[in-house]
């Protein structure tokens, strides 16, 4: 007869435990896998999946620590924090984009057209919304739930399981991702902003010469137009710096 003790039992269960937790953080704060429209038992169910199925390439390490050891909270934490995290970093970069489109918007004139973003709760322009639905498009093309499920999987190596939570922040250090959003938000949007810059300017130097022309009623139209003509002309290199973006990003925790 085949019998096991608890401790095999705890032994064999316990890596795929932390892998679950980590892989769980991750589907909880990623891009597109976090929406609401993703149900809470398919994100359970899919981190579970992916627990089982990286079992053998998870570091021998694991097994060290089991779910019965006094420092098991502190385990879950970190691997929930760690998850997180990985899935904070992402979302940084989709933040950035949309504040290109803030910025590109502000410049076209079409800051009063904010629309209501349920993702983040707050009021975006008509061109942030865009750059954010081209970018949860990018995500998905691109395989971007892959590479954060690998990112996520190959963090175990950088940081190994420890009873202590926070000290993976001292490598990564997240204070410093707001950097990294106002540098991709005004690459992105350089293009666009400076035909704009230079469309202004021409209409205030035919103001100045001719200034009979109503240059109010004259200026909305012409800036919109070079404004979606930019965004035209730019969209299709948008995925260069995202997929740039990204893996950066998730170099952290690699």
């Amino acid at each position: 007869m085949v019998s096991f003790t608890e401790a095999e039992v705890l032994a064999w269960i316990s890596p795929w435990l932390w892998a679950f937790f980590r892989v769980l953080g991750l589907f909880t704060s990623a891009p597109v896998l976090s929406m609401r429209v993703v149900p809470r038992r398919v994100r359970i169910g899919l981190a579970l999946l992916v627990a089982v199925a990286a079992e053998p390439s998870l570091p021998p390490e694991l097994k060290a620590y089991t779910i019965a050891s006094p420092h098991a909270l502190m385990l879950i934490v970190q691997q929930v924090l760690i998850g997180l995290t990985v899935g904070f970093a992402a979302r940084v970069v989709f933040a950035a984009i949309e504040f290109a489109g803030e910025i590109v918007g502000l410049q076209m004139g079409l800051s009063f057209a904010s629309f209501f973003d349920p993702t983040s709760g707050g009021q975006l322009n008509a061109v942030a919304r865009f750059y954010g639905t081209v970018a949860a498009w990018l995500f998905v093309v691109m395989n971007g739930h892959l590479l954060l499920t690998a990112a996520v999987l190959q963090s175990f190596q950088a940081f190994p399981v420890s009873p202590e939570p926070l000290a993976f922040m001292k490598v990564v250090q997240p204070q410093t991702w707001g950097a990294e959003l106002f540098k991709l938000g005004l690459w992105v949007s350089l293009p666009v902003v400076a035909m704009l810059i230079l469309i202004n300017m021409v209409m205030g130097l035919v103001a100045r010469v001719a200034p009979q022309m109503n240059i109010f009623s004259v200026g909305f139209p012409v800036t919109l137009g070079v404004g979606l003509t930019g965004l035209w002309l730019t969209l299709p290199m948008m995925q260069q710096p995202f997929t740039m973006a990204i893996e950066r990003m998730l170099g952290y925790f690699q």
